[in-house]
């Protein structure tokens, strides 16, 4: 590990500091007894040392009522105590300033503890042991090293306690070669012997360098003064050595020593672990048993993590069988570390019983089951487990949200994938957090990356371009799929294709793009780039004749469809239930509907709703109820809980104005406790991602939002291009339910904070209804913009009033 990069400045004879009142940075706690040093101050007899010279009474009765105070933990009064003593130059004992110090120490009171230290310096030159130890130790426990730093240049002598405080601070932030530094400036310079305090803090440091050659030097040092007993000083020694990777010298020490404790114990075993020596740990874990030591929580977490590295999955049980019989089982960490190891080693269902048999969870019990289900491809489990914690009020963390989308990702299931569209923001929030503590690895940054596709976030996914290109992260792997795949759902090709064209392609890549175009209708497109697919010798998959039947439908090219779908096993592809929904959906489109019915008798294999689901929607566009009502019924005799052909059949009943029927399919619904996903939409203006909901009334520009969309209104029916005029009480409420209109407020939001002709993009978790088709149609040919509208099937690109769906 490198020294840390944020070194601050040292000032060995500081003349100038920046404010004392600077904000520091949180760090942990260094224990200091402050109640037993309040006491023991107050105890003292006085010496008569203090700030300002002065042997009146009221000198005397304030400093006792100030020692009082810090002895009551009343900060507040004491502070105001002593600031009027400075406006009244009434001097302060060291002791009651050392007992202020501690007060504000105590209660983590950093600009109290900024302003006693102004007071306390502007009539001092230097500062005595005892005063400046008791700033060292404050500004430490605070973070703030710059003034420590500068508290320990200004004191007049130091003891062996304001170094390892000094040195104890810049090693619990990272930096370790000053922390070093100052350790040998305590040995030169000052003088100063190390004690059993100094060592383990300064090979703690030789550790998290790591730097093997310095802890070799510490370690002579520890013989050189006498330490080479002291349990505590031995313990840090084998933790330095295993972190710098010699698990030979850190035995050497352990076998060494004529007594050990448990942490002896659970630092050896764990050394072996980190560096990759499982047989060894465990081998000395059921050592430290034939002795009679009894393990903790971390011996226990150590020992079932080795069996999750080792896949012993008969070892893991037998571990677990002993996690029960000595009670260690009730604690969640163990139990989230064996519900790690059985997920890791495929024994899912073991996992589940202990997931089940725990009485409390935390994120990391629900992110082990969620991310675990991922890894054993069950996306579907992954995804419930991922709604059983949304329902217990568990806030997830990024790894959860990035094992869900893999999981959503993998099922290729729209419908769950929308439901868990407001986990995108969060994904994307917590990607930004990550960066600036975190290196992300390539899993990561494919989980952001598809926030940003679903949601159309097109600069946070540009960001990541660049980061992957600063780093080389992933280059090698599954991330420039990724990136391409973000750009093409975000609508922009020409990006898609220079990146396409700059790297080494695979099937998936193919697969993206022709995925893209078959979107946007352009089935010529597609089918050149199969053509180049193939002559590229690149073998065509499932996923490829999905992308090429889909543009054939979009685009009425039946007879080449038909022609591709005849020709799959040439390529060793065997037609799945999804292929023939496409063929049904290809010869629907075109009008077919007999056609398609027929094909649908002749498949070799039971067709699912989703093939029912294609000729459904073909009677929708056709409006041919008969055939439609059968789809419907045979769709429901499989699922019953999937919306989407619901709304399906309420459009064809709607289109054809029969509302007593909508009004069913409706009661229908309810019925079976089923609701349609609210209408969301997404825009992107200056780098940031806006939502709008379809009943969205609490946006901060929610008012000029809608004036601007009346305007549109009221334009369209003086041209008289509006069929809302028109549309009776129960279409308008169709429309509403089924799309919610949400892309029409992003449009007008976009329009409103973007400069004139630029484009607008928006991205879409529902269909678009044929009135806000109409509506954006006419905004774009208004304003003179293009406007593109990626909804759950379609890509809507606008322009001068025309849409490049033809419709």
């Amino acid at each position: 590990m490198a020294s840390s990069s944020q070194t601050p400045h040292f000032h060995p004879n500081p003349g100038k500091s920046k404010s004392f009142q600077s904000k520091s940075r949180n760090h942990r706690n260094v224990n200091f007894h402050w109640n037993f040093g309040i006491r023991k101050l107050i105890l003292r007899r006085s010496q008569g040392l203090s700030v300002l010279s002065s042997s009146s009474s009221s000198t005397h009765f304030s400093n006792s009522r100030l020692h009082g105070l810090c002895a009551n933990g009343k900060l507040e009064e004491a502070i105001k105590l002593v600031t009027s003593m400075q406006e009244l130059r009434v001097s302060v004992d060291e002791d009651a300033f050392v007992a202020l110090v501690r007060l504000c120490e105590w209660k983590r009171a950093h600009e109290e503890g900024s302003m006693v230290y102004s007071i306390a310096m502007s009539s001092m030159s230097s500062l005595g042991v005892e005063l400046g130890n008791a700033f060292l130790a404050m500004f430490v426990r605070f973070g703030n090293l710059v003034d420590a730093w500068y508290v320990f240049g200004k004191m007049s002598e130091r003891d062996l306690f304001s170094w390892n405080v000094l040195v104890g601070g810049y090693a619990k932030q990272g930096y370790f070669d000053e922390a070093m530094c100052l350790y040998h400036r305590m040995l030169w310079v000052g003088g100063v012997k190390p004690d059993v305090y100094t060592f383990p803090c300064v090979l703690r440091t030789c550790g998290g360098i790591p730097d093997l050659a310095r802890g070799r030097e510490v370690h002579v040092h520890v013989v050189r003064y006498g330490y080479e007993l002291e349990i505590d000083v031995v313990n840090a020694l084998i933790t330095m050595y295993v972190k710098c990777g010699d698990v030979k010298s850190a035995r050497l020490v352990f076998d060494r020593m004529p007594r050990r404790d448990l942490i002896s114990w659970n630092a050896m075993i764990s050394g072996y672990f980190e560096n990759g020596l499982c047989h060894e740990g465990l081998v000395l874990f059921f050592v430290m048993r034939g002795l009679s030591v009894v393990p903790d929580l971390m011996t226990m977490t150590s020992v079932i993590s080795a069996c999750e590295l080792l896949g012993d999955g008969r070892l893991g049980r037998e571990i677990h069988a002993y996690v029960i019989s000595s009670g260690f089982a009730v604690d969640i960490s163990v139990c989230n570390s064996l519900t790690q190891m059985y997920l890791y080693a495929g024994s899912w269902r073991e996992a589940e019983k202990v997931f089940s048999r725990m009485e409390r969870k935390d994120i990391v019990s629900w992110t082990t089951m969620i991310s675990g289900y991922e890894y054993n491809f069950f996306p579907r489990k992954a995804i419930d487990t991922y709604r059983m914690m949304d329902q217990d009020c568990v806030k997830p963390d990024e790894i959860a949200v990035a094992a869900v989308l893999s999981a959503c990702a993998t099922l290729g299931d729209l419908d769950t994938g929308l439901r868990l569209n407001n986990r995108c923001f969060e994904a994307l929030i917590f990607f930004r957090q990550m960066k600036m503590t975190l290196q992300p690895n390539a899993i990561t940054l494919t989980a952001a990356l598809a926030a940003c596709a679903r949601i159309g976030a097109l600069m946070c996914g540009k960001e990541i371009h660049a980061h992957v290109l600063r780093t080389g992260v992933g280059l090698d792997d599954f991330l420039p799929n990724a990136l391409l795949d973000m750009y093409v759902r975000c609508g922009r090709m020409n990006i898609a294709w220079n990146l396409f064209n700059s790297q080494k392609n695979d099937v998936s890549s193919w697969n993206i793009l022709l995925t893209g175009y078959s979107e946007r209708g352009q089935g010529s497109v597609v089918v050149e780039l199969f053509d180049r697919m193939v002559k590229s010798r690149v073998r065509p998959d499932e996923i490829t004749f999905i992308s090429l039947l889909c543009a054939c439908s979009k685009s009425q090219m039946v007879k080449e469809g038909l022609m591709y779908f005849s020709r799959m096993e040439e390529y060793g592809v065997t037609p799945n239930l999804k292929h023939y929904a496409c063929v049904v959906d290809l010869l629907g489109r075109a009008g077919e509907l007999e056609e398609a019915h027929s094909f649908i008798q002749r498949m070799p294999v039971i067709p699912d709703p989703a093939v029912w689901g294609a000729l459904l929607n073909a009677c929708r566009i056709h409006r041919d109820i008969k055939l439609g009502e059968l789809s419907a019924k045979r769709i429901f005799e499989q699922d019953k809980e999937s919306v989407g052909y619901y709304i399906l059949l309420c459009n064809l009943y709607a289109d054809c104005n029969k509302w007593r029927e909508v009004a069913r399919v409706r009661r229908m619904m309810k019925e079976n406790g089923l609701t349609v996903d609210a209408g969301c939409s997404w825009v992107e203006v200056k780098g940031k991602v806006h939502a709008f909901l379809s009943d969205d009334k609490y946006h901060p520009q929610t008012k000029e939002i809608n004036t601007v969309l009346e305007r549109f209104y009221e334009k369209m029916r003086e041209d008289g291009v509006t069929k809302t005029s028109s549309m009776g009480e129960t279409e308008i409420s169709r429309d509403e339910i089924f799309c919610g209109h949400s892309e029409r407020k992003a449009i007008a939001f976009g329009l409103i904070n973007t400069v004139p002709g630029m484009p607008i993009w928006v991205t879409k978790n529902l269909n678009m209804c044929e009135s806000c088709h109409e509506t954006v149609k006419f905004i774009s040919k208004t304003v003179r913009r293009e406007i593109s509208v990626r909804d759950a099937e379609h890509f809507h690109h606008f322009r001068d009033g025309e849409c490049s769906c033809g419709d």
